[in-house]
């Protein structure tokens, strides 16, 4: 775990043995993979500091130095702020975890749009005395309920950002589908694009953007004829696990726009939990929501 400490807009970390011989311009492009744009700025405005002095970023780092980044400068409006009451599962400078309810969207598709998880975690921030940055890593369907990641910054939207393309955030779904699975394990590799005859439906396409999810069964409950499954992406395709287990023939309890019985008032999904390396402590986050009481009487 890195020794950090926030000084108003500025992110101070003394350097961690693994950075030692590194440079500020090879931190910045490689260890956190920063815009061009933000970098150009703060090379031009001379904004990021070793022990108090503007030095080349071109200087080997040595042991004992300490970096001082702006991370935490106003990065403009923030999302309109809304009040709903959320659970924050983990807080942060630098990210927010939050335990999305079903039946909230997890961002506003327009600007006069309201009542989002994003508006809620907003209205959390402001209540704080926070007013800046605030956005969403990833999203999750609006009758799917669980964990939802949230960047404090820009720079950390950045990395997480870039850390959840390469897979190394990890997410782990729960679901009840209908029927019996006969296997144990398994994994769904089947491309996903739209359906031509449904706005926002998807289907299990050859000509579809490349979509793999692996899954294990949990438990049966032979006499409601449901598996309980758990499930891992390792791509994040709109209604992913709901195509592919509709594909497959085992569509979600309750997911009637993929063939679904309607058991239950929703599709039988949540986020269980989340694991993040997170980039600007050096530890590994992980973050977990119990299975909501609508779907729970499914998932025993």
């Amino acid at each position: 775990m890195y020794k950090t400490k926030r000084k108003g807009p500025v992110y101070e970390l003394s350097l961690p043995k693994e950075w030692i011989g590194k440079t500020v311009d090879f931190i910045l492009k490689n260890e956190w993979q920063l815009s061009k744009k933000m970098i150009h700025q703060w090379r031009m405005e001379k904004a990021v500091q070793v022990n108090g002095q503007s030095l080349s970023w071109q200087t080997p780092l040595q042991e004992g130095d300490v970096l001082h980044i702006p991370l935490f400068r106003d990065a403009g409006d923030a999302p309109a702020p809304s009040y709903l009451d959320i659970a924050i599962l983990y807080e942060d400078d630098h990210l927010l975890v939050v335990d999305k309810p079903a039946g909230v969207k997890t961002h506003p598709n327009d600007e006069q749009e309201n009542g989002s998880l994003l508006n809620a975690a907003a209205y959390h921030l402001q209540s704080a005395g926070d007013r800046s940055f605030i956005r969403h890593v990833h999203r999750l369907d609006e009758q799917t309920s669980g964990v939802v990641l949230f960047a404090k910054h820009e720079a950390a939207y950045t990395v997480l950002s870039r850390l959840l393309e390469n897979r190394l955030i990890k997410r782990t779904y729960v679901a009840a589908v209908h029927g019996i699975l006969r296997k144990a394990q398994g994994t769904i590799n089947e491309p996903i694009g739209r359906d031509r005859h449904h706005p926002t439906k998807r289907r299990v396409s050859k000509s579809g953007q490349p979509a793999l999810t692996r899954f294990e069964v949990l438990k049966h409950n032979k006499s409601r004829q449901l598996s309980v499954i758990k499930c891992q992406l390792a791509t994040g395709r709109t209604h992913q696990i709901r195509v592919h287990f509709s594909a497959i023939g085992h569509p979600l309890a309750g997911d009637l726009l993929y063939g679904g019985k309607p058991i239950v008032h929703r599709q039988a999904l949540h986020a269980a939990e989340i694991e993040i390396p997170h980039p600007f402590t050096g530890e590994t986050l992980t973050c977990q929501s119990a299975v909501p009481d609508d779907i729970r009487s499914l998932f025993e």
